[in-house]
């Protein structure tokens, strides 16, 4: 997969992780199509890129995933436009922290439409295409959390096992089609995830500092697994190694962890 020249559909593109993919993405695309809720963040964001590459072609939509209906209309939009879209780069998603049972339904329901429905059913409509073409990639972005599971992040962390799994199986479905596909697992990363994903009165813990990961860092490593054809990115040696740990655990061991106080009840 080579991504100079591509045209990209980055999701949840107006901050954080998204954001920084359109930047570093910037000086080697043909054009862009930015979503993301907030409108005012994807104008700024257009802006600033055209004014760093002049020929760089923006299209920017104002689309809340958790509704279905704009889901839709954005997908007709693209119908009628004519986009080609040959790197998709599924981003946009929500988090919670906090015990299950204390939790919003409402939000547990959007974090589902967000991480899991969006990100299927634009994966579902763009691949036709992409697979006529002979000549595309899919990143996913899905999360360490996805490898185990996560007490005060049960929904969260479930989604993005999903996301894990639908990747990898995907990209064994598309080998030979010229289709590359690519989870990005990071660990934990100082966006403005922390801070939408936090409760009132409880205070956004994102970990040890030596696991996080620079935000540059992990689009750069992910840009790169793709290039390179791998199926998974876990950015930072520290996390990998973390992930490599937990996952050759037993379970009954892993459950006994899971059974340590939580700073999130």
């Amino acid at each position: 997969m080579n991504i100079d020249g591509c045209s990209a559909l980055i999701t949840g593109a107006s901050a954080g992780i998204g954001r920084e993919f359109a930047c570093q993405l910037a000086g080697r695309a043909r054009s862009m199509i930015l979503l993301a809720r907030r409108d005012e963040r994807l104008v700024e964001l257009a802006d600033q890129l055209q004014r760093d590459h002049a020929k760089l072609l923006v299209h920017i939509q104002k689309v809340d995933l958790a509704d279905l209906g704009q889901l839709q209309d954005f997908l007709e939009w693209l119908d009628r436009e004519k986009l080609e879209v040959d790197l998709l780069i599924n981003n946009a998603g929500l988090g919670d922290s906090g015990p299950f049972a204390k939790s919003d339904p409402a939000r547990n329901n959007q974090m589902t439409l967000v991480n899991i429905t969006a990100l299927t059913s634009l994966t579902r409509h763009l691949l036709p295409q992409m697979i006529s073409r002979g000549h595309a990639g899919i990143l996913n972005v899905s999360s360490s959390a996805g490898f185990l599971p996560m007490p005060g992040s049960a929904v969260y962390a479930a989604t993005k096992a999903y996301v894990t799994s639908f990747s990898e199986a995907l990209r064994a479905e598309l080998r030979g089609t010229g289709v590359s596909v690519c989870a990005l697992c990071p660990g934990p990363v100082v966006t403005e995830f922390q801070q939408v994903a936090k409760r009132e009165g409880v205070k956004p813990d994102i970990g040890p500092k030596f696991l996080v990961v620079a935000v540059e860092q992990v689009v750069r490593e992910a840009l790169e697994a793709l290039e390179a054809e791998r199926p998974l990115v876990i950015p930072g040696f520290a996390m990998k190694l973390l992930v490599l740990l937990a996952r050759s655990m037993p379970m009954p061991v892993l459950r006994r962890v899971a059974r340590r106080p939580s700073r999130t009840t």
